[in-house]
């Protein structure tokens, strides 16, 4: 029984953390009404960036600016139609928006619950290089690649990898008994969402079972590594910071 005595899977350290769903804590946001939020990951965890969900009742909503923040909102059940600065866009699980700094937003629950994951930072500008316009997908558009040859384990990249963005977030989808194929050491930290199965996760020198629902920060340079167990896919949703000098 979670809880009893004080028992938690939760795991909350310098370089990275585990958080259960058992253990979020609602937030409210400005702007957003009718919603729960969860903050998953954020600053004052020590990261660079912010990880979000956003649970719209059917009348839920949200509007507001992003500022000097970039987003990666991704529609993880329901639907809701969304307006990024004049594009607008009805939105189902599975897809997804960048949106710009300073671009107006809105977002707005088509009647039934959803659920959005928002991945948030501050945008790095490169001299010579445009500014990336509000850009709309679904993953069932995208690729999945075997990851540096593992065929039980696809890489799907939801942006455009060039040098406009400073973000990338990915969909990672393993076979049971698939694995990274070895442990990565390096300087992008993480957010990352499970969205189905169960696998067991090293994270610095510990090694910690993780489910459908866990919540995973990974600081710079903590190595990491994922094995899939179990009869069933395991899959997940992950950011890191890309394409900057350090």
């Amino acid at each position: 029984m979670n809880g009893l005595f004080g028992h938690s899977r939760d795991v909350v350290k310098e370089r990275y953390a585990l958080r259960a769903p058992v253990g979020f804590v609602p937030s409210r946001l400005p702007g957003w009404t009718d919603c729960v939020v969860v903050i998953h990951i954020s600053p004052a965890m020590g990261a660079g960036f912010s990880q979000l969900q956003i649970e719209l009742s059917p009348k839920g909503a949200g509007r507001g600016n992003t500022g000097v923040n970039e987003w990666l909102v991704y529609m993880l059940d329901g639907e809701c139609a969304a307006n990024l600065g004049g594009a607008k866009r009805q939105l189902a699980a599975g897809a997804f928006a960048f949106i710009p700094p300073r671009t107006d937003f809105e977002f707005h629950a088509g009647g039934s619950p959803a659920r959005l994951l928002i991945f948030e930072k501050v945008c790095v500008p490169l001299a010579g290089q445009p500014q990336a316009e509000p850009l709309f997908g679904h993953e069932k558009d995208v690729p999945g690649n075997p990851f540096l040859g593992q065929k039980g384990a696809l890489l799907q990249i939801l942006l455009p990898d060039d040098l406009r963005f400073d973000m990338a977030v990915n969909l990672f989808t393993y076979q049971p008994g698939a694995a990274l194929p070895f442990v990565e050491t390096h300087i992008m930290e993480h957010g990352l969402l499970m969205l189905r199965g169960q696998g067991i996760y090293r994270l610095d020198a510990d090694w910690h079972p993780v489910q459908a629902g866990d919540v995973i920060w990974m600081a710079p340079y903590c190595p990491q590594w994922f094995a899939a167990v179990g009869e069933t896919p395991a899959a997940y949703i992950y950011y890191k910071d890309i394409n900057r000098a350090p």
